[in-house]
């Protein structure tokens, strides 16, 4: 009995195509005549990222290294270590491959795939999937999992033939004992939350919940640096752009004691070096945090999660998740509208926003902000106490996200006639879309604009856009603040080819750039003088 387990990311587009024509741009299009003008006039013909560098213990050290390592995706680790755990053979594909068209069958025949759809959002992703199995493996059952197949189980069942079997909730028991069953041909029936094919009937099988605090954590053998931990399924909350608690109902999560037992294992077996824990918000129960800011210091084990804003309410709770070695936040303030935040049933106020802000920016931790532009029912003038608030008040890594009604099970489709939503293809992410407050191209439009602004006019708000690809921080030896002014400088740096129509101009912004580089310790090449700029 071999499976073949077919799990990863979703389909990846970019929110705004905001490098392209920068420095920044990977897109393999090379340098066009204007920006090697540009870069000709700053003097710096042969400006390369990759010879940055950067004064560190007397010496020298690369500015931009190549990422090395990056975080496990959770589902796949859990699916492997249930999969492993069970004794079965299998082989695993990452979905990436499917979505590029670069992706091959594994060696060897497979008795059953495993699909997850837990980054799939819609009918046309799900059937990009689907149609790469029947290709390449026409007589193998499938058997489905996830966020998107647990909303849309009925519908995948009646559509999609070649589906067998529907695993919904909890996989730890289910998945094993349905990919026996249906390897020796056996009936479903027993198994909790299975939707399966009874001969011509769909059946649906009662859901059973699991006690995730005397279940094991995952576990799988080997080195990992990083180590992606989930310590909740479900969701107490209702934000009307997210689906997922629709998808996991019933809101259970490990105590405070388990999660540190567990990050001492993974450090103890894995060699890990930090633990991302990737629930919506980690930082919820109250009385939970307070159990793990009270046991953590001890444990030593250093980790970043996501959080609510209301829930850091002061420098003093930000103290102590530093002293529990917290290393960075991320959370999602939405909008500073709290008009807005009502629309999207956040639970949150823009002053609780604010207070959070105030108590983060000037302390070690690190943090990044998201932000949404185009949640239906705002404004272009509702929108703008976001832009202001980034524009003047800002400061460290932040995101706007354009917003996009790329699935169907979003509660916020219960204000469709009140809010006017209109879409033109619900499969299709870049889809034109309008409501009561603006459309598609209005945002777009407002995004561009915000950015742009934002770039320009706060020296302290750095886009967390293009440092992905490095390791961060790009300089860990020194401190949080002067990293944000590092990578302020090469934002400006990396975008004036785009943003700067006159190419004078362009070239003096980068000069000038470089010349703020080097006053932080950063060289634009192994001993390469700066030439000055040309008017």
């Amino acid at each position: 009995m071999r499976a073949l387990l077919m799990c990863g990311l979703g389909p990846s587009y970019v929110n705004l195509d905001y490098l392209r024509g920068s420095l920044f741009d990977t897109s393999g299009t090379g340098r066009d005549a204007r920006t090697r003008t540009m870069l000709e006039r700053a003097g710096c013909a042969d400006l390369d990222f990759a010879e940055f560098t950067y004064s560190v213990d007397g010496g020298r050290r690369t500015l931009c290294r190549p990422r090395t390592t990056s975080v496990p995706h959770l589902t796949t680790f859990t699916l492997e270590s249930i999969l492993q755990d069970a004794d079965l053979d299998y082989a695993h594909l990452d979905l990436a491959g499917v979505w590029s068209g670069r992706a091959a069958v594994p060696p060897g025949d497979f008795d059953v795939v495993l699909l997850s759809t837990t980054y799939m959002w819609s009918k046309a992703v799900f059937a990009t999937a689907m149609e790469w199995i029947a290709e390449r493996l026409p007589s193998v059952p499938v058997v489905c999992g996830g966020q998107y197949t647990n909303l849309k189980f009925h519908q995948v069942m009646s559509e999609f033939p070649g589906v067998s079997a529907v695993v919904r909730g909890d996989g730890e028991v289910a998945l094993p004992a349905v990919v026996k069953a249906v390897g020796a041909g056996r009936s479903l029936a027993e198994v909790a939350g299975v939707v399966w094919r009874d001969g011509a009937r769909i059946r649906v099988n009662p859901l059973e919940y699991m006690d995730i605090e005397t279940q094991a954590s995952p576990r799988l053998k080997g080195r990992y640096p990083i180590v992606p931990y989930e310590s909740m399924r479900g969701c107490p909350f209702d934000c009307k752009f997210c689906s997922f608690p629709a998808a996991s109902p019933k809101w259970r999560y490990k105590s405070a004691e388990k999660i540190r037992d567990d990050w001492l294992s993974y450090v103890t077996e894995n060699d890990a070096q930090m633990i991302s824990a990737m629930d919506s918000t980690f930082t919820v129960p109250p009385t939970r945090l307070r159990k793990l800011l009270e046991i953590l210091p001890a444990a030593g084990v250093r980790w970043e999660g996501f959080s609510r804003a209301n829930t850091v309410t002061s420098q003093a709770l930000v103290d102590a998740l530093l002293e529990a070695h917290c290393y960075k936040l991320h959370i999602g303030f939405e909008a500073m509208s709290d008009e807005v935040l009502k629309l999207m049933s956040k639970r949150v106020t823009a002053k609780q926003n604010r207070r959070a802000f105030h108590a983060l920016r000037d302390s070690e931790l690190g943090y990044v902000v998201f932000f949404m532009i185009g949640y239906p029912g705002e404004t272009p003038e509702l929108f703008g106490e976001t832009r202001d608030f980034l524009v003047q008040e800002y400061s460290g890594h932040f995101m706007l996200n354009f917003f996009s009604i790329s699935d169907e099970t979003m509660p916020l489709w219960e204000d469709r006639e009140r809010l006017r939503i209109e879409i033109e293809d619900p499969d299709d992410t870049h889809t034109w879309w309008s409501h009561i407050g603006m459309n598609s191209d209005d945002a777009r439009g407002l995004q561009l604009a915000a950015l742009d602004d934002i770039r320009e006019r706060n020296d302290d708000a750095v886009l967390l856009l293009w440092q992905h690809q490095f390791d961060h921080w790009l300089m860990p030896e020194r401190g949080r603040l002067e990293n944000l002014r590092v990578e302020k400088c090469m934002e400006r740096l990396a975008l004036a080819p785009r943003v700067h129509s006159d190419i004078d101009n362009g070239a003096r912004q980068i000069h000038q750039q470089l010349r703020l580089l080097r006053d932080l310790g950063v060289r634009p090449g192994a001993g390469r003088a700066l030439a000055g700029a040309r008017s």
